[in-house]
């Protein structure tokens, strides 16, 4: 242990489709912030909301992320619920810094900003506001829109109303997709990441399908226009203060399937990525430009992932990761090397902005002489 580290918690799994790739990018984050000489404990939280204390020092080695599906097995302790969980970390001399590293609903979507909030504990990344706009994708989109910021043209689909009146929908989707010239639709939850429930719709004929794959994951769906041949563009944001800001790349993404679903994320080898990805000098300027608007809009601190589709000489900013993946093959943690950043400096950053935010947002007990009467 280095002389002044905080001690840090690791959250990682969690109750969400992409909980796998939460372990994977959870145990890389300890494993990076042990080595830089931080106290860790990794805690695993199962997919039914239990909460994990894994072993001292365990690392996820060669193990498959299925492995963590017996927290027992690894020799864990718990389950813990969220309030005996809390009340642990919170009973730590020194409390220790929480560093998020859950995808998806729960960890990514504001609700364990929330009750570490109500903890009083400092954690990484943004906070309850930022992280639920951000997750939610159609809000998203809306704010973006409204700020003049270029997104891709979108319809949203309500579970209720598909099952009401799927012939409706189903009229609603062709003629806006006919109204871009293109019958090809991308249909996806409204609040996951990963590409998890996501389905790239050629004809009409497949469009129920890729709906009822969607409401698996979310009652709320989004239909965006297919941008043929386009580029998948992604820039690392860094800070807390909107004046401040570290940008990185863009980096680029060239997927090993039709579209960059699930498995083209992550099979190592199937998807080939570029820290550097070849634009003009206006082109990156203004990518950089947009994605420092679009960090700022939701009110985002510590980091973020914001993802960009090019076509031709049009930019479109297509969603923001308030929780990027920490993967070996994740673009977030190594665009930073620009710089000369590692990927454990960029885990280190982050923690640090983390007790920054804390200490600046920290408040007295109110008392009763305090309250307006």
């Amino acid at each position: 242990m280095t002389p002044g580290r905080a001690p840090v918690a690791v959250l990682l799994g969690g109750p969400s489709a992409e909980h796998d790739v939460s372990i994977v990018s959870g145990t890389a984050i300890a494993a990076a912030l042990d080595a830089e000489g931080f106290p860790v404990e990794q805690v695993l939280i199962d997919l039914d909301g239990g909460w994990w204390w894994l072993p001292a020092g365990h690392r996820r080695d060669d193990r498959a992320p299925a492995t963590y599906d017996d927290p027992a097995g690894l020799g864990a302790e718990g389950p813990l619920s969220v309030g005996e969980a809390l009340d642990r970390l919170a009973a730590g001399a020194p409390r220790p810094v929480v560093a998020i590293a859950l995808h998806g609903p729960f960890g990514e979507d504001g609700t364990i900003q929330a009750l570490l909030e109500s903890a009083g504990l400092a954690y990484t990344g943004s906070g309850v506001a930022a992280s639920a706009v951000g997750m939610d994708k159609a809000l998203f989109k809306r704010l973006c829109r409204g700020l003049g910021l270029p997104v891709v043209d979108w319809r949203e689909v309500r579970h209720e109303a598909w099952l009401a009146d799927p012939g409706a929908v189903r009229a609603e989707l062709e003629a806006f997709a006919a109204g871009h010239g293109d019958p090809r639709l991308m249909v996806k939850p409204a609040r996951l990441g990963s590409s998890v429930g996501m389905t790239l719709v050629h004809e009409p004929a497949e469009l129920d399908g890729a709906l009822e794959t969607a409401f698996r994951h979310d009652p709320l769906a989004l239909a965006e226009t297919y941008l043929a041949g386009a580029r998948d563009l992604e820039v690392s944001v860094i800070g807390n203060d909107p004046a401040r800001l570290e940008l990185y790349g863009p980096g680029e993404i060239v997927s090993g399937h039709e579209f960059y679903d699930y498995a083209a994320k992550y099979t190592p080898g199937l998807s080939e990525t570029s820290m550097r990805a070849e634009l003009t000098d206006r082109q990156r300027a203004t990518i950089l430009k947009i994605a420092r608007d679009g960090y700022r809009a939701v009110g985002a601190e510590g980091f973020a992932r914001l993802d960009f589709l090019l076509v031709g000489d049009t930019i479109y900013l297509s969603e923001i990761n308030t929780i990027p993946g920490f993967t070996p093959i994740s673009l977030f943690p190594t665009l930073p090397a620009e710089a000369g950043n590692t990927f454990a400096d960029v885990c280190r950053r982050i923690v640090e902005l983390a007790i920054e935010r804390h200490a600046a947002r920290a408040r007295g007990r109110l008392r009763p002489a305090d309250l307006p009467r």
